[in-house]
């Protein structure tokens, strides 16, 4: 059993901890960041979730189990070389473009984004697969 601190604490931190590693994930283009140091934040959420509650009570608000987060960004990362290749660009080259939204906003996306966002599932799935599993033995 934990004390109430911590675990209230937690509650409050994990919201905080998961917006931090998504401001990681999206400023790890051109400054330190990107998908793994955000992964490893958002897996240290759970993880001291885990610690504070229960490995079950994790798994419950994560939602998604470690395995699919990993399958998916594997996917992810793999997916994001092809549109190079449907280029004729070598595998993994990066290619951008413009979305724009109604009123005027424009974001330019590209396909590195998209691996990082494969490697931040992967990273996440991985850590929390083997603290959930270390926890539960």
């Amino acid at each position: 059993m934990t004390s109430i601190i911590l675990r209230t604490s937690t509650r409050l931190l994990l919201p905080l901890l998961l917006l931090f590693s998504l401001f990681l994930l999206l400023r790890g283009h051109n400054e330190p960041g990107g998908g793994f140091a955000g992964g490893l934040v958002a897996a240290s959420a759970f993880a001291l979730y885990s610690i504070s509650h229960t490995s079950l009570a994790a798994r419950r608000v994560l939602i998604i189990d470690p395995p699919v987060l990993i399958s998916i960004g594997l996917l992810m990362a793999l997916i994001s070389g092809i549109p190079a290749v449907l280029s004729g660009l070598p595998y993994l080259t990066g290619l951008w473009g413009t979305i724009r939204l109604p009123g005027g906003v424009e974001f330019d996306l590209g396909t590195p984004m998209l691996f990082e966002l494969g490697v931040y599932l992967l990273v996440t799935g991985v850590a929390l697969f083997i603290v959930f599993s270390l926890e539960e033995a």
